[in-house]
């Protein structure tokens, strides 16, 4: 068995749970994070005033899934969870 753990958008999260369900996999655990990469971050303005978000807000998914199932659950959460852009989040494959 492998388990696998996706770290994605939040805007992206209920769409990447219908998926997995349609796939014959909600047995899933959502957290969520904080955390950046090569986003860097943002750059916000309140009251005028310019303030730096150094972390921000993902959501990290954990599915434990047969051997077989792998691959499968890897492209279905890549092509739910991708939008191409820089933040769009890593899968990490490990054995259990």
């Amino acid at each position: 068995m492998k388990k696998i753990e996706a770290v994605i958008r939040v805007e992206k999260l209920d769409e990447t749970l219908e998926a997995l369900e349609k796939a014959g996999h909600p047995g899933v655990m959502v957290t969520r994070i904080e955390g950046h990469g090569r986003q860097r971050g943002l750059k916000e303005q309140f009251r005028g005033r310019e303030y730096r978000v150094d972390l921000l807000p993902k959501v990290k998914l954990d599915v434990v899934v047969q051997n077989s199932d792998v691959e499968k659950i890897i492209n279905c959460l890549v092509s739910t969870a991708k939008t191409g852009q820089l933040g769009d989040g890593k899968i990490f494959v490990s054995p259990i």
